[in-house]
C-alpha cells in the first residue's frame, strides 16, 4: 500500500459523504438514499461509518472508481441536475448489478457555492466551519475545488485507477478533467478529451463568471498537449458556426448533423485517423446526456432535438474503446425531476436508462 494512502484516506473523510448523500435533505428522496444504502452497504442506518470502514477497501478495489458531484450551482437553465448522481447509482445496481467499480461517495457540496476563487475569506471561514467544524480547516469548501484538490492526491496515491465522476452540471467537469490530464502528463502520458454534448461549453465566461457549464472547456485546454486533443460531438445548439470555435480555440469538432449527413461510421473513422496522428496513449470520455436527441434524454436541463442516437453514440465508444484505453469518465446534466417532454415519469426512466448504460460501458472500460 503507498505511503500516501493515509493522508488521502483522512481527506475523503473529511471532504467525501456516503454515496448518495451529496444533496443534504431530511426527506426530499430519504426512499432513493435508503434504496441506495440497502444495496451498497446491506442496511439503510448508521451509513456514515459504514462508508468510512468501506474507504479501507479502496487500494485494493476495481482500478474504475465512482465520485458524485451532486452540485448544479454552475448550470444556468433547468436545474436539478444535483439528483443525478443519486438516481443514476440507482439505476445503474439495477440494471447493471454485476458492475466492477468501487464507490468513494459524494463530494460534501454546498449548494450555494461554485468555486473557493469567489469567496472572500470570512465566507471560507464560516463555511469551513459548517463543514468540517473548523474555521481554520485546511480543506476547500466549494464543490469544484474540493474535487480538483481531493482528485489531484488520488491520482498521484493511486495512478492506475480511473475516477468516474457523477453530476452535476457540466461545470464539474473542469476539475474532474484538469485532474486527470495533469496526472497524465506526469506520468508522461498524451490524452485526449472525447466530449459528447449538444454544446460546445467553449465560452470563455457566462455572464462574469469564467467557471460554469458553459465554459469549463475553454478553461482545461491549457492542459493538453495540444488543443485538437479536446474532441467534441454531437454539437447542435451553438451561436456561432462549427468555424469559428475550431478557428478560434483550435478544438475539433463533430456535429450532429455531420453524424447523420455522413453516417456514424465516417465520424468514427475521422475520429480514429487524428488520434492516431497525435500519439495518442489514453482516453477521457465526457458524456452531458444532452448529445442525445431529446426523445432520448429529455430529463436534463437543455434538452435539445436532432442529437445522437443511442446506439450512435454506443457504437462511437465502442469503436474508440477497441483501439485506445479509456481510462477516466464522467457522465453529466442528468436532472431526474425536470421533464420536458410532457411525459412524466417515464421521461426521467428513458433518460437515466440511457445514462446508465453508457456510464456501465465506461466503468467497465475503466475497471480494465
Amino acid at each position: 500500500m503507498t505511503a500516501l494512502w493515509p493522508a488521502l484516506q483522512q481527506k475523503l473523510q473529511h471532504c467525501l459523504c456516503p454515496p448518495g448523500n451529496g444533496v443534504f435533505t431530511v426527506n426530499t428522496a430519504k426512499e432513493r438514499k435508503e434504496q441506495l444504502h440497502q444495496k451498497l452497504f446491506g442496511q439503510s442506518e448508521n451509513i456514515d461509518s459504514l462508508w468510512q470502514t468501506s474507504l479501507t477497501g479502496l487500494p485494493e478495489s476495481s482500478k474504475a472508481v465512482i465520485m458524485g458531484i451532486a452540485s448544479d450551482c454552475g448550470g444556468g437553465i433547468l436545474r436539478g441536475a444535483n439528483w443525478g448522481p443519486l438516481f443514476l447509482r440507482n439505476t445503474l445496481l439495477s440494471n447493471y448489478p454485476q458492475l466492477s467499480a468501487f464507490d468513494m461517495g459524494d463530494i460534501r457540496v454546498i449548494p450555494h457555492l461554485l468555486h473557493d476563487k469567489y469567496l472572500n475569506e470570512a465566507t471560507i471561514a464560516n463555511c469551513r466551519k459548517a463543514l468540517y467544524q473548523d474555521e481554520n480547516s485546511p480543506y476547500a469548501v466549494s464543490p469544484l475545488s474540493l474535487t480538483e484538490d481531493v482528485l489531484h492526491d488520488f491520482y498521484q496515491t493511486f495512478p492506475e485507477k480511473g475516477i468516474f465522476g457523477i453530476g452535476g452540471d457540466h461545470s464539474i467537469s473542469y476539475p474532474l478533467t484538469k485532474a486527470y490530464l495533469q496526472a497524465k502528463k506526469a506520468q508522461g502520458k498524451r490524452a485526449a478529451i472525447i466530449h459528447f454534448d449538444a454544446h460546445t461549453d467553449l465560452l470563455v465566461e457566462r455572464l462574469g463568471i469564467d467557471l460554469c457549464f458553459g465554459s469549463w472547456c475553454t478553461h482545461i485546454l491549457d492542459d493538453l498537449h495540444a488543443n485538437n486533443h479536446l474532441i467534441q460531438v454531437g454539437i447542435r445548439s451553438s451561436g456561432r458556426p462549427k468555424s469559428h470555435w475550431e478557428g478560434t480555440f483550435g478544438v475539433k469538432q463533430h456535429w450532429a448533423h455531420e453524424v447523420r449527413e455522413n453516417g456514424v461510421d465516417k465520424i468514427i473513422a475521422d475520429i480514429l485517423a487524428q488520434l492516431e496522428g497525435e500519439n495518442i496513449d489514453e482516453l477521457y470520455v465526457s458524456f452531458d446526456i444532452d448529445a442525445l436527441d431529446d426523445s432520448v434524454a429529455s430529463a436534463t436541463g437543455t434538452p435539445e432535438p436532432d442529437g445522437l442516437y443511442q446506439e450512435e453514440a454506443m457504437k462511437i465508444l465502442k469503436s474508440l474503446a477497441a483501439v485506445y484505453p479509456i481510462t477516466g469518465g464522467d457522465m453529466m446534466e442528468i436532472a431526474p425531476f425536470t421533464d420536458s417532454s410532457g411525459l412524466g415519469a417515464s421521461s426521467a426512466e428513458k433518460t437515466l436508462a440511457a445514462g446508465a448504460e453508457i456510464s456501465a460501458f465506461l466503468l467497465n472500460e475503466i475497471a480494465k
